[in-house]
């Protein structure tokens, strides 16, 4: 089967609303918790593991968001929100490989900040290695991460892990007791 192995910025804002995958429920976040811009690259094969390889980018200005409020007067890019692009990038993968069911983050083993994203900078671009990768009995992928701004790796993620929950039931908190965590 032949897959698309780019996608622009108007193919991931159609994942967000669902529009762009036949399975509705693996959805990337919308912005502004959209974490890139376009997928550069998207394999099943290649990378470190030879088990697939991501290759994707976000465009960096002052305007964004997270510059105002994180820190005030020294603004840099919360660590916290690389690490949600890699494991939206490895969400994306499950449901571009055709997993279905609605994405989770599932952990990180190691992960390591080496520099900062600030606001002269022009854009990160994240690289992820598929380590491992099942589709019984769900989907789930492991990889390993690194962000790189100009070039030079500035966050480090090892055994970043998301699964793919078709059963997965939320009642936008009406109810607390069918809520399965």
């Amino acid at each position: 089967m032949s897959r698309k192995k780019r996608f622009s910025k108007e193919d991931l804002l159609n994942s967000g609303i669902g529009k762009l995958f036949e399975n509705l429920d693996g959805k990337l976040p919308t912005p502004p918790m959209l974490m890139m811009d376009k997928i550069i690259h998207i394999s099943d094969k290649g990378g470190a593991y030879g088990k697939g390889e991501i290759t994707a980018e976000l465009g960096i200005n002052k305007s964004l968001w997270f510059f105002d409020c994180h820190f005030k007067n020294d603004p840099v890019m919360p660590g916290c929100l690389g690490l949600d692009g890699f494991w939206q990038l490895l969400g994306f993968f499950l449901t571009w490989a055709g997993g279905k069911g609605k994405g989770r983050a599932l952990g990180v083993k190691d992960l390591k900040f080496k520099g900062q994203v600030r606001p002269f900078h022009e854009k990160i671009t994240y690289q992820i290695d598929i380590k491992k990768f099942i589709t019984r009995p769900t989907h789930m992928v492991w990889g390993d991460a690194v962000l790189k701004v100009k070039n030079k790796a500035i966050y480090f993620a090892k055994d970043l892990q998301v699964g793919l929950f078709e059963n997965l039931t939320w009642d936008y908190g009406k109810d607390p007791a069918v809520d399965p965590f």
